[in-house]
């Protein structure tokens, strides 16, 4: 199986990649800030750090149930349900934000972006029926670089995925995209520049990128959110649209949840490459159905010496677990989480075992000096990764650390606490993803 790369450059062969090389060098890096630190439009300063790190794990059940929806995977749970705890979740939930602009003049936008979406889109002037946005929406006729898609074009055909559809007059290319818990967004497929914002502080310019330009979208998402970059794997994705320019790579190296530096770094092209010492490769894993999902093979876990099998999804062709930057908690089936959990309460040593002041995480201890935990290897296909004490624990608050797993029969998901101080390298080519420790604080 292969990524359908070849598909994405056929599609968009029209995107113009001469002005997207940054300094002449064929690769270039943004910022990636995460939705919980300050100067996040998602901030919140009243929210305690404990309320911040449960409502983060309850979005990570968030999208469990956006994943199955996507995946038909059958679901006993919904989160439209009010009785359900994980009822306030926004559809736009992904982790970590990047600083975008749209059209000619830029129009800023600070947008999530998200490895389990494809589609790039914004909410659009005119709005017939939208949800309340706090930052100013997007006017299409205040850009001189804008034009929408005609339903005979090629970006047209492909996104079929994305519930593409032609216009009541025929002449204006659609797309309509749900979420699984009755959130949608819908309106024109466009061509417009999108410019990224490059840690060397020269704009990158993406000449006819092709965007979603929502008129239609309701459901729940946060008044905070503007947008989203789709990372994905689907034809539609920045990382698909980008294609050979970047040579189908990027990765990158997410800053520890509690750190002082809240600001990670995302890069493409050759700056993405991962190489050195301490590199480990696995294989990834694309199923040709539903390409928006990076699967992996985990073949199981290690606490201390014990060595537990992982099952996972039986979704992802040979892939058993989805590795997403937009999901903070690791989920594993309920039965390897109860062995997972146990093995690692077995083996602590020192410390106070305690409860998670907001009731969500299962076991939690006291952060002092004599708590010791115990090694934890992850044995993916081709490659060993062992983790540290923060890609094991989240630290909830200055008293509090608990376990970063949570149990789901659903989908089986690869967090983001679990990547941190990885720089994690996807070179869709060669269908490999590379694991190298990094302090990511340095990147």
């Amino acid at each position: 199986m292969s990524f359908p790369i070849t598909l994405a450059l056929a599609t968009f062969c029209c995107i113009i990649m001469s002005a997207f090389v940054d300094a002449q060098s064929g690769g270039f890096s943004i910022n990636l800030v995460h939705r919980d630190s300050e100067g996040s439009p998602f901030y919140n300063p009243k929210e305690t750090p404990a309320r911040r790190v449960g409502n983060a794990g309850r979005r990570s059940i968030g999208r469990v149930h956006r994943f199955s929806h996507m995946l038909h995977v059958n679901s006993s749970r919904s989160i439209s349900d009010p009785s359900d705890p994980d009822a306030q979740l926004t559809a736009n939930n992904g982790e970590y934000l990047v600083n975008i602009s749209l059209g000619t003049p830029p129009f800023p936008i600070v947008a999530i972006a998200d490895t389990g979406s494809d589609i790039i889109w914004t909410q659009c002037k005119p709005c017939t029926d939208c949800y309340k946005q706090d930052a100013p929406l997007f006017d299409p006729k205040s850009s001189s670089s804008y034009r929408t898609v005609s339903c005979s074009s090629n970006a047209c055909n492909s996104l079929q995925s994305e519930g593409s559809s032609c216009s009541s007059d025929g002449s204006v290319c659609e797309y309509q995209v749900s979420y699984g818990d009755q959130s949608h967004t819908q309106g024109d497929v466009a061509a417009e520049t999108l410019t990224l914002e490059s840690k060397t502080g020269n704009p990158v310019a993406l000449p006819k990128t092709v965007i979603g330009c929502g008129h239609d979208n309701a459901g729940t998402f946060s008044p905070k959110g503007s947008g989203i970059v789709g990372l994905g794997g689907g034809p539609a994705s920045l990382v698909s649209q980008l294609g050979s320019s970047i040579g189908g790579k990027f990765s990158y190296c997410m800053v520890p949840y509690a750190a002082a530096k809240p600001t990670s770094t995302m890069n493409f092209g050759t700056n993405a490459v991962v190489s050195g010492n301490g590199v480990l490769s696995t294989p990834l894993i694309s199923d040709p159905s539903q390409p928006t999902f990076y699967f992996l093979q985990l073949e199981a876990v290690s606490v201390g010496s014990k060595k537990i099998a992982f099952q996972g999804s039986s979704i992802g062709g040979s892939g058993n677990i989805i590795i997403d930057s937009g999901t903070t908690l690791t989920l594993v089936p309920t039965d390897f989480f109860s062995q997972l959990s146990d093995a690692v309460e077995t083996q602590v040593t020192g410390g106070t075992k305690t409860s998670d002041p907001e009731g969500f995480f299962s076991l939690c201890y006291v952060p002092d000096s004599s708590l010791k935990l115990p090694p934890v290897t992850a044995h993916f296909k081709g490659a060993d990764v062992v983790l540290t004490s923060d890609n094991i624990f989240i630290q909830v608050n200055d008293k509090v650390v608990c376990l970063a797993f949570y149990a789901n029969d659903q989908l089986s998901i690869y967090g983001n606490v679990a990547q941190q101080n990885f720089l994690i390298g996807y070179d869709l080519p060669k269908q490999t993803l590379s694991f190298k420790p990094t302090d990511c604080t340095n990147t």
